[in-house]
């Protein structure tokens, strides 16, 4: 079993998904960075200074000594609330990622069907039949 298992973590396959799984997990900070740091101030700017991030509708009642609009403390107290602006901003960040991979993807078909366009070369059984007639030959 143990060699099975070495057999299987050597294989090209899990390495590359090791490592896309990797770069992905920076991308994803790098995303949400520039959804949360960039375009959602921006957003806010154009609908008048709205911080989406702390927009909620409140379904609990108010604990003592945390202010009603104060998102994070409310959530950290477990009230129960619908976060929409924190739902935005995660469609975007994933609206941002899927168009990134959307991408990534076409770049790549368009590379695989220029390759398969490609005239192929003689099979190897042309190959050999060729040297063994040039060898008949001498």
């Amino acid at each position: 079993m143990l060699s099975e298992f070495k057999e299987f973590i050597a294989r090209g396959n899990v390495i590359d998904l090791a490592v896309g799984v990797i770069i992905g997990g920076a991308f994803a900070t790098i995303t949400g960075s520039l959804t949360e740091d960039m375009i959602m101030p921006l957003v806010g700017w154009i609908f008048g200074g709205v911080d989406f991030s702390s927009k909620f509708i409140l379904l609990g009642s108010l604990p003592d000594g945390i202010a009603a609009t104060d998102y994070a403390a409310l959530k950290k107290a477990g009230v129960a609330m619908i976060g929409y602006g924190a739902f935005i901003t995660a469609v975007i960040n994933f609206l941002i990622l899927a168009f990134v991979i959307f991408l990534l993807v076409r770049t790549v078909n368009r590379a695989v069907r220029k390759g398969a366009d490609a005239p192929a070369g003689p099979s190897e059984v042309d190959l050999l039949t060729e040297i063994r007639d040039e060898l008949r030959k001498k």
